[in-house]
């Protein structure tokens, strides 16, 4: 079910200077640091000894944390990295087998949110932006509607913003329209969705009644479908969006209710023989704009930017491009991936308070316990498997 965690895939290599690295390179062994220069002073007799900062330490107590035991062993801390604790479940579904809940119990009313057909393409991103997860908007015919007709997504919004700056490849027989949309959009002016919709690649619109099962969504999920439309039994009125993501979360927070699943856990990603083996990567020097326009040509949702040594550095993620909406912001399109990686971390930490510390990626080795868990705290949806 990895999606959204990212086909050719460079060789997989050997980590250099615990940096993981996607294909092995010769190492040139640790640099020393250049000498730096002695500050010289004259000796004079008339000078009397001072006595250094150091010296006057020296007959201090040592510190108490010196003889400090660490609170967790070696092994212990492995255990926890390979196990990580989760919540206690939900109890509505304790002692329940996993295959007869309902998709409508797990997904979240208040998360549909509509647009209109009519609605700007500026209007329908600000409410993109700020609803957060599922990341997407649904597109309903009328005001007083509550049957999807569409989607609206960030994968829509790069093929805009590919169009815009003149880098998308429409047929010939569609080349006019959309010079036109792009002449719009660089003047500011207001353009409806309706004359976007068929801009990028677009996902099936699949919709599944309140009361199927999570067996039918894993189904779904299982073809390559990313996204699923929970509408109420008999009707068309959309009551959820239910994602790829928000299940794994499901039986992730669960994972006591179903033992059948949390047995999984403990084993070995190499060894569940899980995940794809092409990868898409771009290097960190190339322009923002091929990340953009490979991520848009290739239906992928992330891609993970490399070194010149082919070190994973960052990863660029559909999602980001809501970076890009600002017009003060679109010099970014002209920076390199590295820059735009910088700026990607800096606007975490400003405005979600998050560590801008690289974590996406694992190695055969983690455990599935270990992968899901990061999956879910960085809510992301791929994850490159390197060697240790």
């Amino acid at each position: 079910m990895a999606d959204h965690a990212v086909s050719e895939e460079p060789p997989v290599k050997k980590q250099e200077r615990n940096h993981p690295v996607l294909q092995s390179v010769p190492s040139a062994g640790p640099r020393s640091p250049p000498e730096k220069p002695s500050l010289r002073t004259s000796s004079s007799p008339h000078m009397g000894h001072r006595q250094s900062f150091a010296e006057n330490l020296r007959g201090m107590p040592a510190s108490p944390r010196a003889h400090r035991k660490p609170s967790l062993s070696q092994q212990a801390l492995q255990d926890l990295l390979n196990n990580p604790p989760t919540k206690n479940g939900a109890p509505e579904f304790v002692g329940r087998e996993w295959r007869t809940i309902h998709v409508g119990e797990i997904v979240h009313p208040e998360q549909v949110r509509f647009v209109e057909y009519d609605t700007s393409v500026e209007e329908a991103t600000k409410i993109l932006v700020s609803s957060g997860p599922p990341n997407v908007v649904l597109v309903r015919d009328s005001p007083t509607s509550t049957a999807a007709i569409g989607t609206f997504d960030y994968n829509d919004l790069n093929a805009y913003l590919l169009l815009v700056v003149g880098l998308a490849q429409p047929a010939d027989s569609d080349e006019a329209s959309f010079n036109e949309i792009a002449r719009k959009g660089r003047e500011g002016k207001a353009i409806p969705l309706k004359d976007v919709k068929d801009l990028g690649r677009k996902e099936p619109l699949v919709t599944l009644p309140h009361t199927a099962d999570l067996a039918k969504a894993m189904e779904v999920f299982g073809s390559g479908i990313h996204r699923i439309i929970v509408v109420k039994e008999n009707t068309t009125e959309a009551v959820g969006v239910l994602t790829q993501l928000r299940l794994v979360r499901f039986f992730w927070e669960n994972r006591k209710s179903f033992p059948a699943i949390d047995q999984l856990y403990p084993q070995l990603i190499k060894d569940l023989n899980i995940g794809s083996h092409s990868v898409f990567a771009i290097n960190g020097d190339k322009p923002l704009t091929d990340a953009l326009e490979l991520m848009n040509n290739e239906g992928i949702t992330s891609l993970p930017v490399l070194d010149n040594q082919n070190n994973v550095i960052g990863n660029i993620s559909h999602v980001d491009v809501r970076l890009l909406t600002k017009s003060s912001s679109l010099p970014l399109l002209r920076s390199s991936c590295i820059h735009f990686i910088s700026a990607i971390l800096s606007e975490r930490g400003m405005n979600d308070g998050k560590d801008p510390f690289p974590v996406f990626h694992i190695n055969p080795f983690s455990t599935l316990a270990h992968t899901v868990a990061k999956l879910v705290a960085t809510r992301s949806h791929r994850y490159v498997a390197l060697l240790p």
